[in-house]
């Protein structure tokens, strides 16, 4: 059985700075009838574990350690045993939200995540977070891009740890360069496509300055 893609939309609090703001946020399920993965444990363990309805969860990859992104992934792997996945660069942002528990595996650039049948490349995508990832799976024709890319432009690099040159390097070398149909599932928001976005590129360098 082929794997498929299902979204969850959760709701809660992103806060970073001293500042917080009210967000919806995307989590991913990767996975068949048997098995699955979660790609960014968002807001509600509960409704993440209501949406994988029995199925084993083999990982819960976090695609940057914002608190949006990570608040229920140590409830979530405490109930069904999954590997917490985070690129150790964003190790000073997960410890803000959860200063007591640590990821139980490190991302590297280039590794591969296996979910039923689906393989997921990590590409380290820096500039949002330091730790920031991307997840690449070209047998579905998808990129999970975390908040490195949405419908219409890059991540913000407005608050501590984010760098706008160098999440612009990021979009331009590691992502503009998949075919122009890959669909992009973003962590806020709706879908779209590296095409849509690629000829952007400049309008987005000339707007950050």
């Amino acid at each position: 059985m082929a794997a498929r893609i299902e979204r969850l939309v959760t709701s809660g609090r992103f806060s970073l700075d001293g500042g917080t703001w009210d967000v919806d946020n995307n989590v991913w399920i990767v996975g068949d009838d048997h098995e699955a993965i979660v790609i960014d444990a968002a807001h509600d363990a509960d409704a993440i574990l209501a949406a994988l309805g029995g199925r084993r969860l083999t990982g819960i990859v976090c695609t940057h350690a914002h608190n949006d992104h990570v608040s229920a992934a140590p409830a979530l792997a405490d109930a069904t045993g999954a590997t917490i996945w985070l690129h150790p660069d964003d190790l000073p942002l997960w410890k803000l939200t959860h200063p007591d528990r640590e990821p139980d595996a490190h991302l590297t650039d280039g590794q591969v995540i296996e979910a039923a049948g689906a393989d997921l490349t990590v590409l380290h995508t820096p500039g949002h977070a330091p730790g920031a990832v991307c997840l690449h799976e070209p047998g579905l024709g998808v990129l999970f891009t975390g908040d490195t890319l949405f419908q219409g432009g890059p991540g913000a690099t407005g608050r501590s740890y984010s760098h706008f040159p160098t999440i612009i390097a990021s979009i331009r070398d590691r992502l503009l360069a998949l075919p122009p149909e890959t669909k992009v599932l973003t962590g806020h928001g709706e879908a779209t496509t590296i095409g849509a976005e690629a000829p952007h590129l400049q309008e987005w360098i000339d707007r950050g300055h």
